[in-house]
């Protein structure tokens, strides 16, 4: 089968032993295939960025167990928004010293869940902490703070600032210590986020800074947490640059040093790292079934809707596609816009895109889709969710999550 696009997933042997096509045949279509080699190879990046950095994945990334056993084996521990990520996490092998609650408005009875389940539970509002304080009192906790300080490719995925529902801002910090005196509670960590896919290390490196700050006004805290929101490159074939690990590596470092050295601390420093760990271990393959003309337009209806392939939709967000063709003719370059199979407007992949001609048939691929891939997808339209696959470190194939069923669609509604 000729392969046209395909340069970049070829260059890392992406698909092993097995072809697009194959995988699609065997798995059915679309189908979230990931490669363990790329998932270690970032997980190293990040375990390697500053010595003796913590790195906590965040498990709403992408939360599939085969590849959180696989981010446990690089030595990472991780985080949970959920019972259920925390029940995922559980199944990979964590053990509860291993796992970080970073909650957002959740119930009492989740945060007693937190509390027995986890190493760690940090609050994100005055009101959480309260709730905390009722239920726990005497006992450990973290809050989320906000530095004012927003980075992120979409306004969407900006988590500090005014306007951001995240973390507590300086201006409470009074109400703050009010508070945990009054339940006897100890604060043992702070952390933050400014936002998801920074490309500049600059507002990363402002943010940490104003962190080490705070934290001098915060006696006996064991655990700093600088958050996450590494970017990636999505757009790999115009060789767009990587985010500069080395840079951020000797910069970072030698802030953390200069600040052990100056206050005695001897805590944890953590990073967060979510889409950075397994955005490029994953691509998602789909298939065209439908070609037509609307005007000037030239649609691509592909099975790849926005319920299995969110990010488009929500972020306006940039993917990459391959080409793996059903034959070897040669194929011209064209403007084609690729979109799904759910009726609505907006399920649009791929907007305005030069590509070769796609056919009927033709197989393709959407690169970077290991984060808020799979685990933003959703049953709309009732269409069921792809089967997930991870090419092992051999080469060869493994069923890491099943298709949905139809019966499985039908149980859940009580005759």
């Amino acid at each position: 089968m000729s392969l046209i696009r395909s340069e970049y997933s070829a260059s890392l042997n992406f698909f092993g032993s097995a072809s697009p096509s194959g995988l699609t045949g065997v798995y059915g279509s679309p189908v979230y295939v990931y490669n363990e080699n790329v998932l270690r190879k970032r997980c190293a990046e990040m375990k390697n960025l500053v010595t003796g950095l913590t790195v906590c994945y965040s498990t709403k990334a992408n939360g599939n167990p085969h590849l959180l056993r696989i981010i446990r084996e690089e030595g990472l521990i991780a985080d949970a928004m959920s019972p259920g990520e925390i029940a995922l996490l559980h199944r990979a092998g964590f053990k509860k010293e291993s796992i970080n609650y970073v909650c957002n408005n959740v119930s009492p009875e989740e945060l007693v869940l937190a509390v027995r389940e986890c190493a760690h539970v940090s609050v994100d509002s005055l009101s959480q902490l309260e709730t905390f304080g009722k239920l726990s009192p005497g006992s450990a906790v973290m809050a989320r703070v906000n530095p004012g300080i927003g980075a992120g490719h979409s306004d969407k995925v900006v988590t500090a600032g005014k306007k951001t529902k995240f973390g507590i801002a300086p201006g409470d910090f009074p109400a703050m210590r009010s508070i945990l005196a009054r339940h006897q509670l100890r604060l043992v960590g702070l952390n933050q986020h400014v936002g998801s896919l920074f490309m500049d290390s600059e507002p990363f490196l402002d943010a940490a800074k104003w962190l080490l700050e705070t934290a001098k006004d915060f006696p006996g805290l064991h655990v700093l947490s600088f958050g996450g929101g590494f970017g990636i490159p999505y757009n790999k074939y115009k060789n767009e640059p990587r985010l500069n690990l080395e840079e951020l590596s000797s910069r970072f470092g030698e802030m953390l040093q200069s600040w052990r050295d100056e206050t005695g601390f001897e805590g944890q420093f953590v990073i967060e790292p979510g889409r950075y760990v397994v955005a490029e271990c994953g691509i998602l393959l789909g298939t065209v079934h439908a070609v037509k003309n609307n005007g000037p337009t030239r649609f691509v209806g592909t099975d790849i809707g926005f319920n299995v392939l969110a990010r488009p939709l929500l972020y306006d967000a940039f993917h990459d596609v391959e080409l793996y063709p059903q034959d070897e003719e040669p194929r011209t370059g064209m403007m084609q816009t690729i979109v799904g199979n759910i009726c609505e407007s907006g399920d649009v992949l791929a907007q305005g895109r030069l590509l070769p001609e796609m056919r009927e048939g033709d197989c393709l691929g959407i690169l970077d889709a290991g984060a808020y891939g799979f685990s933003m997808s959703s049953c709309y339209n009732q269409r069921l969710r792809p089967a997930e696959v991870l090419i092992r470190k051999d080469g060869s194939p493994q069923l890491i999550r099943r298709r949905d069923h139809l019966e499985e669609l039908l149980s859940y509604y009580p005759e």
